[in-house]
């Protein structure tokens, strides 16, 4: 009978399967840190990028902050103006208020009536005078009333008196200057239009 030593035989063919355990386990850890440098190397990127959007977002944030400052500045420039031209546009309405007073004055006083004072303080105007009886006191209140320059005329005092060794009556009287609202105007004008359409 034959022998055969099979030993070298399988110390070979474990040699081999040693040898092609540690060729995969290198291959594997060689594929391992390929792939852990490669998704390293992606999410590197994706941070790369992430903070490049970042940084630009902060520098549009940035300008938008300071647009945002010019913008409130401009604001309050605009806000001082308007404060400015509605105190012109009083200032301007009241201009040829003393002349209106004067006129509507002269146009509502009636005979037997004349003025030694004329007061204004504010939109409230105290007026002195003379009258040959206080029947003619009650004609200029009612001519004052009818007026749409003057609203409110009150009789203050009404005293007996002596001018030029003539009797007459010397009256205080009060009345208040009917001025246009001018921030109400726009309203009554858009109610106006509103009333017209219906």
């Amino acid at each position: 009978m034959i022998r055969i030593n099979l030993l070298p035989h399988r110390e070979e063919k474990r040699r081999e399967r040693r040898q092609q355990f540690f060729a995969i386990s290198g291959a594997m850890v060689v594929v391992g840190a390929l792939i852990a440098l490669l998704v390293h190397t992606v999410f590197t990127g994706y941070i790369e990028r992430q903070e490049r959007k970042n940084a630009f977002l902060k520098a549009e944030i940035a300008k938008l902050d300071l647009q945002i400052a010019e913008i409130k500045r401009l604001r309050e420039q605009i806000d001082a103006l308007l404060v400015r031209k509605q105190v012109i546009e009083s200032l301007q309405g009241r201009r040829a208020e003393a002349v209106h007073l004067f006129n509507e004055l002269a146009h509502r006083m009636p005979d037997g009536v004349y003025l030694k004072s004329v007061k204004q303080v504010d939109g409230r105007v105290t007026l002195v005078g003379y009258a040959q009886s206080n029947a003619r006191v009650s004609h200029l209140m009612r001519g004052l009333d009818e007026s749409p320059f003057f609203t409110q005329p009150g009789l203050v005092e009404v005293k007996a008196a002596t001018v030029a060794n003539r009797r007459v009556s010397e009256f205080t009287l009060g009345i208040s200057i009917e001025r246009p609202k001018v921030e109400e105007a726009p309203k009554d004008k858009a109610q106006g239009k509103k009333g017209v359409k219906s």
